[in-house]
Parts: C-alpha cells; sequence; structure tokens
C-alpha cells in the first residue's frame, strides 16, 4: 500500500516526492496534510506529452464539491496545426515547449483561482502540455463549469489568451527547413515591416 495521498489521473507531473522533499523553497509543505498539494496539483498542471488529456480534465472539474449546481462545461482544446510559415511557405512538423515549470504551474494557480471567482463559474482547470508533439496534438487544455453556459464562454477564451500571454511557456517551431521560437520570428517579420 502506498503512503502516498491519492492524486488522481489528472495529477501534475512533477512528483509528489519533489514537494514532499526537504527542500526549503518549497511553500507549498507547511503543515502535517496534504490536502493543499491535492487541490494545488488538480486544477493546474504541466504534463509531460501524453499523460493528461480532454477527459480527465473534464472528469476532474465534475468532480468539484459543487458541480451539481452546474449546468454547463466549455472546453479548449489547443492542438498543433501545420500551417505553411508565411516567411517561407514550408508546414510546421512539430513544436517543442519549454517552460519555467514552478513559475508556470504558480501562475496557472493565480488565474485558475482568478477565473474561478467570477459570477456563476463553479471550477476551472488548465493544463498545458510541455514536450515535443507533432501536429494534430494538444497542447493545452481548459476546461470552466460553469451555473449557465452565459457564464463559461468569456472565462475559457480569457483563459486561453492569458496563459499565452502570462505563463512562462515558450513555443519553438519546426519545419522542414527551419526552427526557430515563435516570438522571435514575430520580431523579426516585424522588424523587416520597418525596415
Amino acid at each position: 500500500m502506498c503512503d502516498r495521498p491519492f492524486l488522481g489521473d489528472a495529477a501534475h507531473d512533477l512528483t509528489l516526492d519533489r514537494y514532499l522533499s526537504s527542500d526549503a523553497r518549497d511553500p507549498f509543505i507547511s503543515g502535517p496534510t496534504y490536502s493543499r498539494i491535492v487541490e494545488f496539483l488538480g486544477s493546474v498542471g504541466i504534463h509531460s506529452r501524453g499523460k493528461i488529456n480532454v477527459e480527465q480534465v473534464m472528469n476532474e472539474v465534475r468532480r468539484h464539491p459543487r458541480s451539481r449546481r452546474a449546468g454547463a462545461m466549455a472546453t479548449f482544446v489547443g492542438i498543433v496545426r501545420e500551417d505553411p510559415v508565411e516567411s517561407s511557405g514550408s508546414k510546421v512538423t512539430y513544436l517543442e515547449y519549454e517552460a519555467f515549470e514552478e513559475v508556470a504551474v504558480q501562475k496557472l494557480q493565480e488565474l485558475r483561482d482568478e477565473l474561478a471567482k467570477r459570477e456563476g463559474v463553479v471550477d476551472v482547470s488548465i493544463h498545458h502540455v510541455v514536450d515535443r508533439l507533432g501536429v494534430g496534438e494538444a497542447s493545452l487544455i481548459i476546461a470552466v463549469l460553469g451555473t449557465h453556459r452565459r457564464f463559461v464562454f468569456s472565462v475559457l477564451e480569457e483563459a486561453v489568451e492569458r496563459v499565452k500571454k502570462e505563463v512562462p511557456i515558450w513555443k519553438k517551431e519546426f519545419t522542414s527547413e527551419d526552427a526557430y521560437w515563435v516570438e522571435n520570428i514575430t520580431a523579426r517579420r516585424d522588424s523587416e515591416a520597418s525596415g
């Protein structure tokens, strides 16, 4: 029998051992119970490829203690697309995501907590994959559970946009001809357009 608390299917890929270590910089180990860790790890996550899927995230928000009040759930699944790159016409073959994981998890949790307090929102769950992903694979999964449909769509859209802007996760695109960080190619295009 395992002496660790059960984290469920949607548990964060950063292992519980890491959180239960004697590492003094970890703010989540402060008391005799692990309930904060379980809640923290279940609401948001940074995962390796294949470790999370939309069904797990949907099931997670359905298990919320107030889920019986819910009348709507909206989900978003961001997937890698093959779109040709504007400057070269070559197609994207895969992406690699990297993250400053500790800060990314903290930012995801802060965002989730803020959005979960909105009127009509029962729960929010945000999970990002940080790995090498091929065309068609999921990179971002978000679910919003609410009392009525009018409350979930705007929160879902805001969550997607804010993850992209506020969370330290970086994307590198690989094509048959080139590889580049997405922000770098945007800056290069802006520089070329103004020059």
